[in-house]
């Protein structure tokens, strides 16, 4: 049972094919605190895409999408 954040994954879904095929709403979804409404809320304010996988997120994507979980 590891740690690991949002931010750290969304780095190495740059380097390992493996995590970059994991989709933005599983990812989101298995976040603590963070259910599959919210995360499919999140998703849309930010213009991502259900069928979206981290490795396709685009730079500002990516930071917001950061800023947003981080939000209380």
């Amino acid at each position: 049972m590891g740690h690991i954040t949002l931010e750290s994954l969304l780095e190495r879904a740059s380097q390992e094919e493996l995590v970059g095929k994991m989709k933005v709403v599983s990812v989101l979804e298995s976040l603590p605190g963070i259910g599959k409404v919210k995360a499919r809320k999140v998703m849309e304010e930010i213009g991502v895409a259900e069928t979206r996988r981290l490795q396709g997120l685009g730079a500002n994507q990516r930071e917001r999408l950061v800023k947003e979980i981080a939000k209380p």
